[in-house]
């Protein structure tokens, strides 16, 4: 298949692997975060880290956003289903986080179950829960919004038809989060966990909002950023550009995606969830805290579409689960399997944190895939 098996070719892997072992200085340590669960996912289940050499070492960061959304906003979602009596229609990954008082929104759907009232409806886009207002106008159907700036679009887009349908029964729960300023925190965090060397920049985000929003990295705290793909040779290639930036003393924003993404991005995209959102002041992402312009709320023209407003529900701040360490992951200060109950008491069937659940989860990768075998100095 063209674009897909020419970027997981067994040699030139093996090539690519000679070249970065070719490249890496033996007296210094390189620590790369790759941003995105999806090259997560694509390190751990394609070996990647059994090629690199035993002094580059990859760092899991916080890009997934069901795994930073935090328990407090999963309660809002739930307090909707058993307050409310909505439909609440959601991606499939949201509907199994752990919340509080052992609900998840599956427990909660199982506890109204030959009740009547609310519910939960798992959907694959937007467009589903827009379709299902419109098949069920006696009812209340509220869109659980979730996502980095890949998906707001169709968000802003569904809202924008429901005004035009004249809609009085659909709304959105907006939790979109945004990737650059959850980068800076990173960067910018007094006690750092680690000590980076590096990013690969997002893929599918970087195809709306470009390279361009990536450059305060490489100037204002002289980190280089390597936007790539998600196969394995565009993450092994994002790899050796950035331990030759890094060789070399430099910082700067490139862009191994280039066949899908340009600097300025979607400009189109990027004026439709323009017209729709706006940032919030401050958002609490799970293990980042509250972080100022990290994400985006409805704008009044749109109010009547929101659901924060329209049912008044409020974020209250809950604690992670305390045997826990997602949010010590989501940061990289800690590995999966440096958690106690990783594998045990937690595991994908068995989830206690975000990270086990999310098919983006360092978690889950590091279980489905076997890299809680690395050890811990790898």
């Amino acid at each position: 298949m063209r674009y897909v098996d020419e970027f997981r070719d067994g040699d030139l892997a093996k090539g690519l692997a000679v070249a970065i072992r070719s490249e890496v200085r033996q007296d210094r340590d390189y620590r790369f975060m790759e941003f995105c669960g999806g090259h997560t996912h694509a390190i751990s289940r394609y070996g990647v880290s059994d090629l690199l050499p035993h002094n580059v070492r990859m760092i899991h960061g916080p890009g997934c956003p069901v795994c930073v959304l935090p328990i407090g906003r999963i309660d809002m979602a739930i307090r909707l289903i058993l307050e409310r009596d909505v439909i609440l229609c959601s991606y499939g990954d949201p509907m199994r986080v752990p919340a509080s008082n052992g609900l998840s929104l599956l427990r909660a759907k199982a506890r109204r179950s030959g009740q009547g009232g609310g519910d939960v409806r798992m959907v694959y886009s937007s467009a589903d829960a827009l379709r299902l207002a419109q098949q069920t106008p006696d009812r209340q159907v509220v869109f659980f919004a979730i996502g980095f700036e890949t998906t707001t679009p169709s968000t802003a887009v569904v809202i924008k038809q429901a005004r035009n349908l004249g809609l009085r029964n659909f709304s959105v729960f907006c939790c979109h989060v945004l990737t650059p300023p959850a980068i800076a925190a990173i960067l910018g965090a007094p006690e750092a966990p680690v000590s980076l060397d590096g990013l690969i920049g997002p893929a599918h985000v970087s195809t709306i909002i470009g390279t361009r929003p990536y450059e305060f990295a490489a100037e204002q705290f002289h980190k280089p950023v390597v936007v790539a793909g998600f196969e394995p040779l565009d993450v092994m290639l994002a790899i050796l550009m950035l331990i030759r930036q890094a060789n070399a003393g430099c910082a700067a924003v490139e862009n191994e995606f280039s066949r899908a993404v340009s600097q300025d991005g979607n400009r189109k995209a990027q004026a439709l969830i323009a017209d729709v959102f706006e940032r919030r002041d401050t958002f609490a992402w799970r293990g980042l805290g509250e972080l100022p312009d990290s994400a985006l709320r409805i704008r009044p023209e749109f109010a009547e579409f929101d659901a924060e407003s329209r049912f008044s529900i409020v974020y209250e701040a809950v604690p992670d689960h305390p045997a826990c360490e997602c949010a010590a992951v989501l940061r990289g200060a800690k590995r999966p399997s440096e958690c106690r109950i990783f594998g045990t008491a937690c595991t994908p069937g068995t989830p206690v944190g975000s990270c086990m659940v999310s098919s983006e989860g360092a978690c889950a990768a590091h279980y489905s895939f076997g890299r809680y075998k690395d050890t811990v100095g790898a």
